[in-house]
């Protein structure tokens, strides 16, 4: 929950609490927006429907905005907020094998969840293959310990990789995010799909 602890604006306890309210909202808001049907959401790859893009870059971007102007004010040090550290080849392939767990189930961890909560029957199949994988790699972790945390890199921020300000670095995300939402619309122009 942001850096509140550290400050001791909030215990501990109060941190998971306000996490399981924020939570059922997230589910709430997921659902409401049909974000428990894998057809959507398969719909980004397919180039058929790109509304779960929009939705998530919008809230990234928002996150953004936020963190910035709280730094801005000085309502917030951005320097207590944990970002976590990057490994680079197990990010490669955790990020292959997420995608094409997306792609092949239809669903991400978080959706699985709000659509087995409605009851559909493949999500709950998709979240018992997350806690399959789950165990094996807890249980395997020795033996790719060190593929894992190869390519430690630290914890990396983009903006300072490539030299720039966070503002400058929010806008150009800003003006990325405009040409992908619009490239998304003409993909959803070419790959109609009827009705689901």
């Amino acid at each position: 929950m942001g850096p509140l602890i550290p400050q001791e604006i909030i215990s501990l306890d109060w941190n998971l609490v306000i996490a399981f309210v924020v939570g059922i909202g997230f589910g709430f808001v997921l659902e409401a927006s049909g974000f428990s049907s894998s057809r959507k959401l398969a719909g980004i790859f397919y180039g058929y429907d790109t509304v779960v893009l929009k939705v998530f870059f919008t809230a990234a971007i928002t996150a953004m905005l936020g963190l910035l102007y709280l730094s801005l004010f000085g309502w917030i040090d951005l320097n207590l907020v944990y970002v976590n550290p990057t490994y680079l080849w197990s990010a490669i392939i955790g990020g292959i094998i997420m995608g094409l767990g997306f792609i092949i189930g239809g669903f991400c961890p978080g959706t699985s969840v709000c659509a087995a909560a409605i009851g559909k029957i493949d999500a709950m199949v998709f979240i018992i293959g997350i806690i399959i994988g789950i165990f094996i790699f807890g249980e395997g972790f020795p033996i790719w310990k060190e593929f894992h945390e190869a390519g430690n890199l630290g914890s990396l921020k983009i903006q300072d990789i490539i030299g720039i300000s966070g503002g400058l670095f929010t806008f150009l995300i800003i003006i990325f995010a405009m040409i992908l939402f619009k490239t998304g619309e003409w993909a959803e122009s070419q790959f109609t799909r009827e009705e689901y």
